[in-house]
């Protein structure tokens, strides 16, 4: 039978992989006279002398979070080779959860991936992904806390519960602490932005075998200064002029897109008209030339000298991004402590509390621009009720001779003129300066009793989100201000002024969770080999989330800012686990599960798993597995969101797709429609099989390596309605129509009111519908050479590659989506990409330790089926909403995202024992990021590049320099 002794964890540590436990196959015996120490591991209940289970388990210990270079939990877990699509990073303005990380293994989407701390469930963060899936923000947890980190790579529903469905990653914080340790570290990157300084302080005093206690405390702080787009640009993935590349100039301000080579006259998408450097009047009705007023001269007036017709139409009064982010500031302050006591014989008390305190600053670009000829109002979402058009203001425009605010700005065209420009002095749009403080209290207990090895804990976990809102605007006060002349247009303008036009308001969001655990196991009698082993427990935990919208989005003075969620659960559960070895060489899991929700009903998974090991260099694993994810309180409580993904001509004023077609309104031909999620309180639970078998190969001494094989079925799909159900046809709301920019079908437009008004909102309800199936491989292989004098050497390898990602849509439609954009609808349009893999290469030789990591991942295509995004010449439009190739076709290069492949580095020397000096450098070949057209999960149109994927090449290479002293 396989064994692992008491020295896996510092085999761990020598070897250094990201994943030694996971590829170690502990073909090891046990050494006579060797005391051994049974240990629990996540994904069974059963403490156990060897932990390489019957289910991968991936194991990222203190050193290893160490060599890693990195600064941030998230920053280290999105290099899994196992995490895909789905994943959430921070590089993701637009983002419902926007500053927060989590982890989507197996490309399941961060709802189908649990995350425990010190093996319980805590509060999911306040503000969901996508406005639907709960998850745990992994961001807010600090390095210097934690001991390790537990990545079961399986199902694992019937010991955990709801959302284990692809796999659980366990955060195990640090248990005792002795003697001091103190942190310092600078670092920056070299193309400008992005400085971080992180600082850490851990003492603790008391040993628990001689003293039997310890107490400690721990703290941490790190500073993440912004990298702005403007800090980027000029790069190809940072550039809106897409002309030498055949697409279209879509800089802000830019009327042209592109010349027509054939005739070789000016080609718009936007009419000719858009918001410059300099804010001007236009008179619609006015002369036209070439069959456009917009083309006319004399149809502007501009209000300063930096900008005319010519500088106008030659696009070189274009606006300059300089608010957008590619990473946002952040900021951590984060405390914990922690006593451990033994009570007697052999039970032992742990407690610990903490606060991790993030704060981070995001927006969505440049600030608000003026409403030309018309405000179509605001849709407001309250209790359940719909009203769109709230606030509407049907003409926006200035008479023949009106005061156009203060400032002594008069519209001089001789016709009633509409005003085009960003309003001066507003934040940028949709600023969110977000503050999440997760509190935890915690408390377990282990011990014996009548032959039972319990194991008790009960938890108390709250995220609480503070949120200032600015960037946002109040159309009818900007246009009562206006046409009362006290608003001056150029700017100047007095704060009590700005704070009625762009008012500054606060909300305050909440997610709870208590929980109790208990745990009972212990061996029943002797079976074949071995022992037969049952382990017996009960979970229950209340989840409370209170995420109300924000006071002026309930009236409608100003348009939605987040998702809302008011709602609760409770879950009561108990579940056994049974091991045994009916023969010398055969170790035999079963297990289940019963959950009863007070949200839907019950459910029952099953599950169970072998390890065989013939021989000592060769054994192989499998196991079968049920699982689900529970509607949450976003999905059938009081919430609601509004949200877009792909752009869609407006079937009714742009049936066609066209700008030139006779009758099209110009403007509607690219529109990502608005759309309003609304719950559905007659949800069923998500439901999974998984199926997984794996070989466990020692070949040689101290080469290890595992390979397993996954296939995962997940029925009953929670999923909105837009882009999932087929045939799902949006019957938008609209707004009262109005005056618009008409194609006349010879290249000109016309101003003319249309007969509906454009879209204000279509609902979108959660539905059950369809299901996904996905398969692959992911291998751990790591070996370590023995040098002697000269020191160690060592290398691992964890790489997954996906064999299959299916959709099928509840008509039986198939979408095939490895290796692809899909399912972009889900996390920002991560991509698919079919293979991933991290290689770390370790030197230790004394005082010196030396680690390289890269960092791999494969093309994909931008192509995605499920959103009907089967065109190349079009998946910039068609998948990712932006209009890079409007009206053109787009080249075949951008059909494809290219594989990217990123190199760190990192050095650790101990000039004494106490102290120790650190050098990383991050991207070390400062490889850019490929780009991505058919994403729109980044920093605006600014950026083309995939910020979940690649976002190491869009900060560039990043040094950083520190000191570890130790007492």
């Amino acid at each position: 039978m396989l064994k692992k002794t008491i020295l896996v964890r510092s085999l761990a540590v020598a070897f250094g992989g990201a994943a030694v436990l996971a590829a170690m196959p502990a073909m090891a015996q046990q050494q006579s006279g060797e005391s051994v120490q049974r240990v629990v591991v996540t994904g069974s209940l059963i403490s156990r002398t060897d932990t390489e289970t019957a289910a991968p388990v991936q194991v990222l210990t203190a050193q290893d979070i160490q060599r890693s270079g990195k600064t941030s939990v998230a920053e280290l877990l999105v290099d899994l080779a196992a995490n895909g699509a789905g994943t959430l990073g921070t590089g993701f303005s637009g983002a419902f959860a926007n500053g927060a990380s989590g982890i989507s293994l197996r490309g399941l989407s961060v709802g189908a991936t649990l995350v425990l701390v010190d093996g319980h469930r805590v509060a999911p963060y306040p503000l969901s992904d996508d406005s639907q899936r709960s998850f745990v923000d992994v961001s807010s947890i600090p390095f210097d806390a934690i001991d390790h980190i537990d990545v079961l790579k399986s199902g694992a529903s019937a010991t955990y519960g709801s959302d284990a469905i692809a796999g659980v990653v366990n955060i195990v914080l640090k248990k005792s602490i002795t003697g001091t340790r103190v942190n310092v570290e600078g670092g920056n990157t070299q193309h400008g932005g992005g400085k971080t300084t992180r600082a850490s302080f851990g003492t603790g005093f008391g040993d628990l075998d001689s003293d039997g206690y310890n107490a400690f405390i721990t703290a941490e702080y790190r500073r993440q200064e912004a990298i702005k787009v403007a800090d980027r640009e000029g790069n190809d993935w940072d550039n809106r002029d897409w002309r030498l590349r055949g697409g279209n100039n879509i800089n802000l301000g830019a009327p042209v897109a592109r010349i027509d080579p054939a005739t070789g006259l000016p080609v718009s998408i936007n009419g000719f008209l858009t918001a410059a450097s300099t804010p001007f009047l236009y008179n619609p009705n006015g002369v036209k030339v070439n069959g456009s007023a917009a083309l006319n001269a004399a149809n502007y007036q501009f209000l300063d000298a930096n900008c005319n017709f010519n500088k106008y139409m030659s696009d070189s009064c274009t606006v300059r991004d300089t608010a957008g982010n590619i990473q946002p500031r952040t900021q951590n302050i984060n405390v914990m402590a922690g006593f451990t006591k033994k009570l007697g014989a052999d039970w032992e008390l742990g407690l610990k509390a903490s606060l991790f305190r993030r704060d981070s600053l995001n927006n969505r670009g440049m600030g608000a621009t003026f409403s030309p000829s018309t405000f179509a109002g605001n849709t407001t979402l309250n209790n359940g009720v719909l009203t769109a058009g709230v606030n509407r203001i049907a003409n926006t425009t200035f008479a023949a001779g009106a005061k156009v605010g203060g400032g002594g700005v008069t519209n001089n065209l001789g016709a009633a003129a509409r005003l085009y420009g960003y309003i001066p002095n507003v934040d940028p749009t949709n600023t969110l300066d977000n503050t999440a403080k997760t509190t935890r209290f915690a408390a377990d207990i282990k011990g014996t009793a009548a032959g039972w090895d319990i194991n008790g804990g009960a938890g108390v976990t709250e995220v609480k989100t503070d949120i200032k809102y600015s960037g946002y605007i109040d159309r009818p006060a900007l246009y009562s201000a206006l046409n009362a002349g006290i608003f001056n247009v150029m700017g100047g303008n007095d704060p009590a002024i700005m704070a009625s036009v762009s008012p500054h308001f606060t909300n305050e969001l909440s997610s709870k969770l208590n929980y109790i655990d208990l745990i009972g196991s212990r061996e029943l009698m002797q079976l074949g080999q071995g022992p037969l082993a049952l382990a017996v427990g009960a979970h229950w935990h209340k989840r409370k989330q209170n995420s109300p919208p924000a006071a002026p989005t309930l009236t409608g003075q100003v348009a939605s800012t987040t998702a809302f969620v008011i709602g609760d659960e409770t879950n009561s559960a108990i579940f056994a686990e049974l091991q045994a070895n009916p023969i010398k060489t055969l170790e035999a899991h079963l297990s289940a599960r019963y959950d009863k929700y007070d949200s839907y009903g019950h459910s029952f998974t099953p599950a169970a798993n072998f390890k065989w090991a013939p021989m000592k260099q060769l054994g192989f694993r499998g196991g079968i597995a049920k699982g689900f994810r529970a509607p949450n309180p976003a999905e059938v409580g009081n919430a609601g969101s509004f949200f877009t993904f792909n752009a869609i001509p407006d079937p009714i004023l742009c049936p066609d797709g066209k700008t030139t077609t006779a009758g099209n309104a110009i403007t509607q031909c690219a529109i990502s429609p608005p759309y309003v999620q609304i719950t559905n309180k007659n949800l069923e639970p998500e439901k999974s099989t998984s199926y997984n078998l794996g070989i466990i190969l020692e070949p040689v001494k101290d080469l290890n390596a595992t390979f397993d094989y996954y296939n995962i079925e997940v029925k009953n799909q929670i999923v909105t309605a837009a882009g999932n159900l087929p045939g799902f046809v949006p019957t938008f709301v609209r707004v009262a129509p109005v005056p618009m920019e008409i194609s006349d079908g010879n290249g000109g437009t016309v101003l003319a009111t249309p007969s509906v008004g454009t879209a204000a909102y279509a609902m979108s309800p959660y539905i059950n519908s369809g299901k996904t199936k996905t398969s692959g491989v992911e291998a751990d292989i790591s070996y370590r050479w023995r040098l002697g004098d000269m020191g160690t050497l060592r290398a691992n390898l964890s790489a997954a590659h996906t064999i299959s990602y299916k959709q099928i849509a509840a008509d039986g439609t198939v979408y095939s989506l490895a290796g692809t954009q899909g399912p972009s609808v889900v996390g920002g349009a991560t991509g698919n990409p079919k293979d991933r893999a991290q290689f770390t290469l370790g030197y230790v030789r004394g005082p010196l330790d030396l680690s390289a990591t890269m960092n791999y991942t494969s093309s994909f295509s931008t192509l995605d089926p499920s959103v009907h995004g089967t065109d190349c010449a079009s998946t910039g439009l068609d998948v990712g909403g932006r209009t890079y190739f409007q009206g053109v076709d787009q080249p075949a290069e951008y059909c494809r995202v290219s594989s990217f492949t990123t190199t760190n580095l990192n050095v650790v020397y101990k000039i004494t024992k106490d102290l120790s000096i650190r050098g990383a450098i991050l991207n070390v070949f400062d490889k850019a990021p490929p780009i991505d057209v058919g994403t729109y999960g980044n920093a605006t149109a600014q950026t083309s590049y995939n910020a979940s994927l690649h976002q190491a090449g869009a900060v560039g290479r990043f040094f950083s320099l520190g000191l570890t002293y130790q007492f």
